[in-house]
Formats: structure tokens, sequence, C-alpha cells
């Protein structure tokens, strides 16, 4: 039976069985002037300099379509050198050189992107397994170390994935809701191939991109890499009830694109977009996985025998949204992964994916707390985020070519962050938890830019449709005086111990509140690692109701005592 296949998000943990699964339908149009300024300091000893660009190049899709125009690359120091070419893959790279560099030197890109994105109903006929592959198009079939598709383990699991599906689609989808639902992001993995982070359940948008390239080419699907940079600009989807806000980091970014005989290269983030990337995506650079691409923004320096160090870089990536037309609707479902992944609607044969059961916590009476011994310490959250990380810092530690040549490529670590002391907004995060708790502290990671003023923490209880309810109580006030300035996110902790009653198992809120001018950041993690898919939400000096819910989840941190008999 032909079906229509919906995009994704679901409430876990407190909700038993219940999904909110939305299709998304509508579109993004855009024009946005681009600049990205690469500042770099040679070091000492430093007898060649060398850095490599590779030129955006238009893109069309059923789902997203990239019109560059206006491309241009100069510097403030005139390079020694300058070639263009084009590598295997059909990427445009300029390559430049200085002999003997003495002072920083200065690189900046610009042009105009014209981005669209198209979110009406898709259909596709393409069987599984896939046929009619072209030629040219069967080299992104091959295993790399990074995306280790010939792996026995790799080969096991796309079998299990995909031993029911008749259609590619349902193939893909299988393969996308196993993703979504098993790996949590991390800004900093330890590896960034497939097999880490199959093993570990974490990974960065780069483990996402190879775990998703493994698992399809394994399955006989063709999957490039792509990389390319995404835009901090946020967007709106209107849905039933409320307003759903998505919105990435400024900064590089690797996602995939997917051959379907009759479709062509279509589009997907695997950390929750499929068949579609919204047009917050600038695409840059394609390869077989994350070592191939590698070509944008490299950094080689050679240097005189008998010397040492590494050139200081810095990015800046500026934007300016000329025009902006965005009118996306989402519409709920009843099925699908517990995690977030949207989609348009597809017409194809499929199989739905039903959502797991999920235990709610056990109560408590209130009478019963109070006979506890609370002596067992307590610490829980959304715990996982680079501490003290210089995000202006966006190279990769430096590695030896050969005996005089050093290289340093780009890296993916971006600044995930939400401006929470904006007039007329709150933000509010939720926490559960599963067990009597005597709270003494909540942390948030913050980092302050400036300002003054006092800061706090306000708890909430839930009002039993997944929103703040009544304020339970306030933390200490902690004057804006004593958060450190340090560069990068820190744990910020706010005191409880005062007047805080025992919680029960549960769903509460925490708010972050301040009197003054404090100009801060709240650092959040892309998906939900830890809470339910409706657990991070704000309101405005419009609408008091919370009806805003917001696609990550911030990093918080709860400590206490917990109880035993």
């Amino acid at each position: 039976m032909r079906k229509l296949f919906s995009g994704i998000l679901t409430f876990a943990l407190t909700l038993p069985c219940i999904a909110e699964n939305y299709l998304l339908n509508g579109g993004q149009a855009s024009q946005i002037e681009y600049t990205m300024e690469q500042t770099i300091v040679p070091a000492y000893g430093t007898s060649r300099l060398i850095v490599s660009y590779v030129i955006p190049r238009d893109f069309s899709s059923p789902s997203y379509n990239q019109e560059i125009k206006q491309f241009d690359v100069y510097f403030s120091n005139r390079p020694t050198k300058r070639e263009s070419y084009t590598d295997p893959r059909g990427n445009e790279i300029i390559k430049v050189s200085w002999s003997r560099p003495q002072r920083a030197i200065k690189g900046t890109i610009q042009l105009i992107a014209t981005n669209r994105t198209d979110l009406q109903p898709l259909e596709t006929e393409a069987p599984f397994p896939v046929r009619r592959i072209p030629r040219e198009e069967k080299i992104f079939l091959r295993s790399t170390r990074q995306v280790p598709s010939e792996d026995p383990r790799i080969q096991h699991m796309a079998r299990m994935l995909t031993e029911r599906a008749t259609t590619q689609f349902d193939a893909v989808q299988k393969i996308l809701t196993w993703i979504v639902d098993h790996i949590d992001y991390v800004l900093k993995p330890s590896s960034y191939d497939a097999m880490w982070a199959i093993e570990t359940g974490k990974g960065n948008c780069q483990n996402y991109s190879h775990v998703a390239a493994a698992l399809m080419r394994a399955s006989g699907i063709p999957v490039r890499i792509i990389n390319g940079v995404t835009l901090r600009e946020p967007y709106h989807v209107k849905m039933r009830g409320g307003t759903l806000t998505m919105r990435m980091a400024q900064g590089r970014h690797s996602w995939i694109e997917v051959y379907f005989p009759d479709l062509g290269w279509i589009p997907f983030d695997p950390q929750q977009m499929q068949l579609f990337v919204s047009n917050r995506f600038i695409r840059v650079e394609v390869g077989l996985d994350n070592e191939e691409t590698v070509a944008d923004g490299t950094v080689r320096w050679t240097r005189f025998r008998g010397t040492r160090g590494r050139p200081t870089y810095r990015e800046e990536i500026n934007v300016s949204f000329v025009s902006d037309d965005v009118n996306l609707t989402a519409e709920r479902q009843r099925y699908g992964p517990r995690k977030m992944l949207f989609t348009p609607a597809v017409e194809s044969f499929f199989m739905e994916v039903p959502l797991e059961h999920a235990e709610a916590p056990a109560v408590i009476p209130s009478q019963e707390l109070g006979k506890l011994t609370y002596d067992q310490s307590f610490i829980f959250g959304n715990l996982e985020f680079p501490e003290g990380e210089d995000f202006l810092d966006t190279r990769s530690e430096a590695e030896e070519a050969d005996d005089t040549t050093m290289v340093m490529h780009k890296n993916f670590i971006v600044e995930t962050s939400e401006y929470v002391t904006t007039q007329g907004q709150k933000y509010a995060q939720t926490f559960i938890l599963e067990n009597p708790i005597q709270v003494e502290k909540v942390g948030v990671a913050l980092h302050k830019f400036g300002g003054s003023g006092q800061l706090w923490i306000e708890l909430f209880g839930d009002d039993g449709s997944g929103r703040p309810a009544e304020i339970m109580n306030t933390s200490e006030l902690l004057p804006l005086s004593q958060v450190s300035s340090a560069p990068g996110y820190h744990w910020v902790d706010f005191d409880f111990k005062k007047g805080m009653r025992i919680l029960s198992p549960g769903r509460y809120w925490i708010a972050l509140a301040y009197t003054g001018s404090p100009i801060i950041n709240w650092f959040f993690t892309y998906g939900k690692p830890v809470g339910p898919t409706d657990g991070t939400r704000y309101n405005t000096m419009f609408d008091e109701t919370w009806s805003h819910a917001l696609t990550y989840e911030f990093n918080y941190r709860i400590i206490g005592m917990t109880g035993s008999e």
C-alpha cells in the first residue's frame, strides 16, 4: 500500500508511547550576503605559507537549491603565487602561497547565495536493493577508513536494519531512524569514524555523516559527504498549539547527499533532517569522507630547519539576510523514532517504525519523602560540553606532513549557544527526576560577555502538558561581578540550600532570570541527549504561555542528595 511518510518529533521518558511526529510542508527562500574573514599570523621561521579554498558551486535538487553569485577571495598581502584547479570530485580549488611571510595575512571570502528549500511531497519508485546506478556514481559506494562499509559488523547491521525493506526510501528511513535514536551529539569526539560512533553512541556532525554513509553504502546506496557552513539565523515552524524554532550554530558542518535513481542526489542532515536541508546551509565541498573533503581552509607551511611553532588562525563568519521568506508548517503524525527527525512528505512504499514505550517515574507520596535519609550524592543533567573552549581558534592540531612541512585542517567545533538575557524573552529547560532529590545547587553552562546586574535560577513545576507551571522556588542571587569572564563556557552554580524542599520524582523546569543588563549566552547541545523533545522552551512578552519549543537542549546540572530508606 502507498503511504505518506512524515518527519518525526517524539516525546520520551515521561509520556508513555505518545509520538509527536511532524510532516513539514512549505518552504524557505533567502538571499544571503556572506563574508568569511580568516586571519593568519605566520610562525617564526616560516619559509612558505600555503592556504587553499574551495569555491562553492550551484546545486539543484528536488528539495534544496543553491545559487552562488559574485564569489571573490582577496588578501591583505599579495600572494607570491595563486593557482586554480579542479579535483577528482569536481571541487574547484584556489591555492595561494606566500614566500617568507613576516606579518599577519587576512583572507576574505565574499559571495551572495540565493538558497531555496522546497518541502513539497516527493514521489520515489526506487526499489530496494537499488538498481540502475550510473557508473560515475558508483565511486560513492566505496569503503574508506572513516566509512568502513565493507566491515563485517557494518554489513551485518545494515542487513538487520533493511532486511524487510522493498523500496530505497524504506531502507534509508530505517537506517536514519536507528541513527537518530542511538547516537547523541557531542562537540569533541575522540574519533570521527563510523565504528567509534556506533560503539560509543556518540559523535559530532562528521560521525553522523560517516555512520549514515557506512550503513547506506553497505546496503548498496551511494552516499557522498558534504562539507559546508551553517548559519545561525533561526526560523520558525508553525504547528498546532505553538511554534517550533529551528536553529543551527554558525560555522563548519558536515552532512550527506544520497543518490536516488529517480530523484538524483538529495541532501540529508542525518542528525535530524531527511531528504532536505534548510536554506541556512551553504554547500561547499564534496568527497568520499571527511578525510577527503579537506581542501577548503587547509593551511600548510614549511619552516627553516631548527625552527618550531605554528601560525595562529582566526576565522569569523558574517552574514546578512537581504531577503528571508519562510513559510513552514508541521503536521503531527503518530509513529517514528524517539528523537527528532524531520522530513517532507514522501509517497513511497514503506513500513511504519513503531514508537517504543517509555516508563514514567514512579510516584512517591509526599508523606513518604520525609522518611528517607538523604545521604547519597547526586548529579544529573546534560553534562557534556567543551568547557573553556576558545571558539575563535577553529583549527585542528598541527600535523607533520614531512620533515619540514606542517598542515592544519579546518575542524567542526562550533559555538552552540543562545543569548538568553534579551529583553522580553525567558528560556526554560526541563529535567526529569526518577528518585526523590534534595536539591542543593543548579548549574548552567554560561559565558559572560559583559553588562551588570544579578542572576538567579527559577524552579518551576510542570503543568501536565509539557510546559512550566507555577514557580516553586528561586535560588540565591548571584552578582554578575562574581561570574567569570574567562574565554569559553563554564559551569555557573546557583545555591538552593536555603528553603529548598525535597523534590519528588517527576518533571520540573529551570529558567535563568536576571536584573540589570547582563550579556549572557547559555550553551546548548544539538538534539535532546537527556530529556524529552519538548523539553526546551521560551516565552515572549506577547505570549507567556511557553508555546515556543526549541530543537536543542541547554547544558545544565542538578546537584544534591538522593534518599535511601
